[in-house]
């Protein structure tokens, strides 16, 4: 059963990136606001509908959980659960956050409980399973990790207040909600740059240039085609998920 932890964290991983595809290609409220199942689920996803193969993965790593705390019971088995449950319960939010029916930071948040998902079960399949190891390795992590996590929230933050429909505009003295959280998530991006620097960690620095670069891009085909920015964000939460694997593996000493 050593696959089951990796796999999870693949899949978490993959939905993440989906995530990303969805809002590029503006399947967002594809589905409606019903989560997680429609009846015909399966044959819009055979029929490429990015939004659809997101829930159908999203139940597969639920499932993987269920069976993994029941074969592998762990502290983090426990807690990948849990993170299974809060991420699905903030899936169902954002979709009312694209509706307009919900506070546009609860997109942020999805995005935080998303990548910790996918970092908790990293570290199980890193062997690290237990209450001590896992707390241990959340405080004494190194200070990019917690500032990514703002990069995160505020990324996502950014993508609710715009409803995946809204540009985000010409961002020079920022002037509504939209452009003061992308602003702001340009600051900590900026940040997280500078203590990668600090800490010597080059090629985390080399991927977060990548990321800030491919930010622009995304910044660039939001404001030209609000509903539709293309495969851009889905390859910007790519590189996003290859940070947060590099900053984890650095931190354990493996990279």
């Amino acid at each position: 059963m050593d696959f089951l932890f990796p796999l999870t964290a693949g899949l978490a991983a993959t939905a993440i990136v989906l995530g990303g595809i969805v809002e590029g290609y503006g399947y967002g409220l594809s589905l409606g606001t019903n989560w997680p199942y429609t009846r015909d689920i399966h044959v819009l996803a055979l029929k490429g509908d990015p939004e659809a193969i997101h829930r159908i993965v999203a139940t597969l790593i639920g499932i993987l959980s269920l069976i993994t705390m029941i074969l592998r019971p762990s502290f983090v088995a426990f807690v990948g659960f849990g993170l299974i449950i809060a991420t699905a319960l903030l899936g169902m939010a954002t979709l009312y956050v694209l509706a307009g029916k919900l506070p546009s930071f609860l997109q942020g948040l999805h995005g935080i409980v998303a990548y910790t998902l996918f970092v908790t079960y990293l570290l199980a399949s890193l062997g690290i399973t237990d209450f001590q190891g896992y707390i241990s390795f959340l405080i004494n992590a190194v200070t990019p990790p917690h500032v990514l996590y703002f990069v995160i929230f505020l990324g996502g933050w950014t993508t609710g207040a715009r409803r995946m429909v809204n540009p985000i505009g010409n961002v020079r003295l920022p002037k509504g909600t939209v452009q003061w959280v992308w602003a702001f998530h340009g600051i900590f991006t900026l940040i997280f740059i500078a203590s990668l620097i600090y800490l010597g960690l080059w090629l985390g620095l080399a991927l977060a240039l990548l990321e800030a670069a491919v930010g622009l891009w995304v910044y660039r085909s939001i404001n030209r085609n609000p509903a539709r920015p293309g495969i851009s964000v889905g390859i910007h939460q790519l590189v996003s998920v290859t940070i947060a694997l590099y900053l984890v593996l650095n931190a354990l000493g493996y990279v």
